[in-house]
């Protein structure tokens, strides 16, 4: 059952997919505790359901919210749907796995706070605005031997992720990797980007990668 996707809302699309083929590998007993951040419509959530883990999902937009809970409800899987900023409606939980697909997408109004419907892919001047929080934020939520699954783009520095996480304590690593051709928002920020020198003259496609770091038992 395809989840339903509302207007407003981020559908499933290549980096979903990328995540979710990391979440296929990754080994979970049964009543793990899973946190989706920026659920989008619940299709990871709803993958990880399916696993028998319990799933927090969480996102910013009540538009998201309310898809992944009717989502959830379709499916006939219990997952739990909060409203709010990343890790913000988790304070004091702790998660075997983290999954999160966050805004990305470099941006060129800088690091000013995207609204509506940007606000799932626009990541500032760097496309870091979310990822670099995640990266300070997320390792303290995890338990021992937790996972965190985060994809995003090669245009938003893997290797400053990587860093970032291995400084916070963490086994970092990218585990997966996948070029996809340019969608609407970055052919429009082709030329923007060029002149940033985050892309060639003859480049048309993107490479998406998923960071894998696991906190040590």
């Amino acid at each position: 059952m395809n989840p339903l996707v509302i207007p407003g809302v981020y559908a499933p699309q290549e980096d979903t997919g990328l995540l979710a083929g990391a979440l296929s590998e990754e080994p979970l007993a049964p009543g793990a505790d899973v946190l989706d951040v920026g659920t989008g419509c619940g299709a990871l959530a709803l993958a990880a359901a399916r696993r028998a883990t319990r799933v927090t999902a969480v996102d910013v937009s009540w538009r998201a919210v309310c898809a992944t809970r009717w989502n959830a409800l379709r499916a006939g899987l219990p997952v739990r749907v909060r409203h709010g900023n990343l890790f913000d409606p988790v304070d004091g939980r702790s998660f075997d796995l983290i999954l999160t697909n966050p805004p990305y997408v470099p941006a060129p109004a800088g690091d000013q706070v995207p609204r509506g419907t940007a606000r799932a892919w626009d990541a500032g001047g760097d496309g870091r605005l979310v990822v670099d929080r995640i990266c300070r934020e997320a390792p303290a939520l995890l338990r021992p031997g937790g996972v965190l699954l985060m994809v995003h783009s090669a245009l938003s520095d893997p290797d400053r992720t990587l860093a970032q996480l291995r400084a916070a304590g963490l086994k970092a690593s990218v585990t997966r990797r996948r070029r996809i051709p340019f969608g609407p928002v970055l052919r429009s920020r082709k030329e923007w980007l060029r002149g940033r020198g985050l892309l060639s003259d003859d480049e048309n496609s993107e490479e998406l990668v998923v960071v894998r770091a696991e906190l040590p038992s």
